[in-house]
């Protein structure tokens, strides 16, 4: 697979961050495996500057947020909302979902970010009002280990 192909296949594994793919294939051999790839995505996430990684956290949308009303999510973030039944809130789960994100936003400066795929609302929703105790250090790790789970369940789904 040459470089194009490879950047094209890949590089919507990270949300909206292509360097991701354009950095890890100058790492990977033609015939490399989906954990190759995985674990030299990841590599290049994690040697990535904090900038870089605060702009690729800050590249995911908010859950069950306007984008995903508005019909604005990639694919492949829509296909995972809706594993979460995200698509389907109630009135009032809705209401709580923006709630959380404002807070969550407003505090940390990012959005909240977590690997939604087959959970539930509940459990998100959990995870969102712990989450709001951790502090910013904590929490933009968190971000990052949950990002890493998103894009392996990406590569899966391309597999």
């Amino acid at each position: 697979m040459n470089d194009s192909d490879f950047i094209e296949r890949y590089g919507g594994i990270y949300e909206h961050s292509p360097w991701v793919a354009e950095r890890a294939r100058r790492w990977l051999e033609d015939d490399a495996s989906l954990e190759s790839i995985a674990t030299c995505m990841a590599d290049c996430v994690d040697n990535a500057s904090p900038e870089q990684q605060l702009a690729l956290i800050r590249a995911h949308p908010d859950l069950a947020g306007r984008a995903q009303i508005a019909g604005e999510l990639t694919p492949a973030s829509t296909s995972e909302q809706a594993s979460a039944g995200l698509d389907r809130c109630s009135e009032a789960e809705y209401t709580r979902f923006q709630d959380l994100n404002e807070r969550y936003t407003t505090k940390f400066g990012f959005p909240f970010v977590m690997a939604v795929r087959d959970r539930s609302r509940v459990e998100i929703l959990d995870a969102f009002e712990q989450r709001l105790d951790n502090d910013y250090e904590t929490e933009f790790e968190t971000a990052l280990v949950e990002i890493h789970r998103i894009a392996r369940l990406r590569l899966e789904m391309l597999a």
